[in-house]
């Protein structure tokens, strides 16, 4: 067997080829580099469906430069995962959003895209490879999880995806999400629904709007106007959870 070294010179190169490139300043600066630092991480991971019949057209439009929208990850239809945006860079699939404090959703979080017109329910198949993917990133960056959302939850009466078929029960059975089962805890009187509503992190500005949020991912079944006796127990437990 032919035995060979590579020169370190050469190695050296060849590594330095493979490493991103740091982004600097657009003026002439001296750099040093300084090893105490981390990569920006996710605190947030926000869930979508496409709103197209098929994964082709979704891919058109996440990948189109005209459309400026993209994510993550989008999951197929049949179980494939392809990723899109490296996890470190900042994808354009939240908007216009906000969740608690937070107004720039976009670069505190990954979003991923299912494939799914918003009529329909989601194959087990694509939930079982969205639990995979979820589990992955839960396992790198330790994202609460109360922090697993959707983007009418971030975004409320401009966004109604992932739509009321989203299986969320499944998700935070698993760990993904708050979920509170019946029955529910005695709220406090008098109850304040703005009040806890934003507690939980969602935008109350337009009141309404976020109590049809709420609804759409805890109880899509109830399509009455407002929050019930029951709804506000369930706001309440869902506060009461997300509070520790």
């Amino acid at each position: 067997m032919t035995s060979f070294r590579i020169p370190l010179v050469a190695l050296l190169l060849a590594l330095a080829a493979c490493a991103p490139v740091p982004q600097r300043a657009g003026i002439p600066t001296e750099w040093v580099a300084s090893p105490n630092f981390n990569e920006r991480k996710p605190d947030f991971v926000i869930l979508h469906h496409t709103g197209d019949d098929t994964v082709e057209q979704a891919l058109r439009s996440l990948t189109n430069p005209l459309r400026e929208v993209s994510a993550h990850y989008l999951i197929a239809r049949d179980g494939r995962i392809i990723q899109l945006v490296d996890e470190r860079a900042r994808a354009w699939h939240a908007g216009e959003s906000k969740w608690g404090a937070d107004t720039d959703i976009n670069s505190a979080s990954l979003g991923i895209e299912l494939d799914n017109n918003g009529h329909e329910p989601f194959p087990e198949v694509q939930i079982s490879a969205l639990l995979r993917l979820l589990a992955d990133i839960e396992a790198r960056y330790h994202i609460p999880a109360a922090n697993f959302l959707g983007h009418a939850d971030v975004a409320p009466g401009r966004k109604v995806d992932p739509s009321r078929y989203f299986p969320w029960k499944t998700l935070a059975d698993h760990g993904f999400g708050l979920w509170c089962e019946p029955p529910y805890p005695q709220p406090p009187q008098p109850f304040d629904t703005d009040m806890e509503l934003r507690a939980l992190g969602y935008d109350t500005e337009n009141p309404a709007a976020a109590v049809r949020a709420f609804k759409l991912h805890f109880l899509p079944e109830d399509e009455t106007v407002g929050l019930d006796e029951r709804g506000r127990a369930l706001l309440n437990c869902l506060y009461r959870k997300a509070a520790g």
